[in-house]
């Protein structure tokens, strides 16, 4: 079987896609964290697991510095047992959807957990409109960042197709190199790579026929919402963010209302340009701890 019934748990590979990618793509929350993707991607960094549960549910387990969690796509078992089997095995639940937090407070809070929200992994919402246009004062400032771009350099755009798999690969490259961090530098290189196999869509920019800007990502929310995963540029050139960000929003159909520029993890910069764009809304996520953990957690 590619996914195991809990508690046999299986590393998530790239064979489990046909299994998993329709199951998770039919989600209505628009938690950028469960898509195929993004589990596969990021499979070495948190070392992924998988196993199916009853009622067609779903449990990843993952590992971030040496401790253990898990997530649970589809919602919290009905099962009791069940579920105190999963907090005592894995001490804490991650990324809960408010959808199924709310359906599954009760529940939790008789079996003496917690939870609480998890600011730092909201992801930030914005209307694809917004985005797209700039309308209004809130956004003058963007607006100006993109008109200096387009006033100052002689550039090319498009989708990005197979093609240009070795130009993103050039940007990151040359992103990296002015960088100490990184974190998501192996899964953006694998999500270029295998783009067309995780059927991601994206934009890129030339600058001066030079490789200059680009952006990854896919729909979730049943085709209302696309995520962008990635995000890569030249620092160099003035207002190429600002730029590209727009444009890509205005290359998007119609039928995506929102774009998920995923979370901030806690880090005030990040925040406070993810502020700048006026989110539309979050999609929050919930943390569930054992009662002794969350005093350690808040201590």
């Amino acid at each position: 079987m590619v996914v195991p019934d809990y508690p046999d748990l299986r590393a998530i590979d790239f064979d489990m896609r046909a299994v998993l990618h329709p199951h998770l793509s039919m989600l209505p929350d628009g938690i950028s964290e469960f898509t195929f993707a993004g589990l596969y991607l990021f499979r070495e960094t948190y070392k992924y697991h998988v196993a199916r549960l009853p009622d067609d549910n779903l449990i990843v387990v993952g590992e971030k510095e040496g401790a253990s969690f898990c997530m649970l796509p589809c919602g919290i078992p009905q099962d009791s047992q069940l579920l105190q089997d999963i907090l005592q095995r894995h001490r804490s639940i991650k990324g809960l959807s408010e959808r199924h937090a709310d359906l599954g407070m009760k529940t939790m809070e008789e079996l003496g957990y917690t939870v609480h929200e998890d600011r730092d992994n909201f992801d930030y919402l914005y209307h694809r409109e917004d985005l797209a246009h700039l309308e209004g004062r809130r956004y003058h400032k963007k607006r100006n960042h993109v008109n200096a771009f387009i006033n100052t350099y002689s550039f090319e755009e498009g989708p990005m197709q197979r093609k240009h798999r070795d130009d993103a690969t050039e940007i990151l490259e040359a992103w990296q190199s002015t960088r100490s961090d990184r974190s998501d530098y192996a899964a953006a290189k694998e999500a270029i790579d295998r783009m067309d196999e995780l059927n991601f869509s994206g934009y890129i920019l030339h600058i001066d026929g030079r490789p200059a800007a680009y952006t990854l990502g896919e729909p979730v929310m049943r085709g209302r919402s696309f995520i962008v995963h990635f995000e890569k540029a030249l620092d160099q050139y003035r207002g190429i963010y600002q730029y590209i960000n727009k444009a890509f929003a205005a290359s998007l159909p119609r039928h995506y209302l929102w774009i998920n520029r995923e979370q901030d993890l806690g880090d005030e910069g990040l925040r406070q340009s993810k502020m700048t764009y006026r989110p539309s809304g979050f999609v929050k996520k919930y943390r569930v701890y054992p009662p002794c953990q969350e005093r350690r957690a808040t201590a």
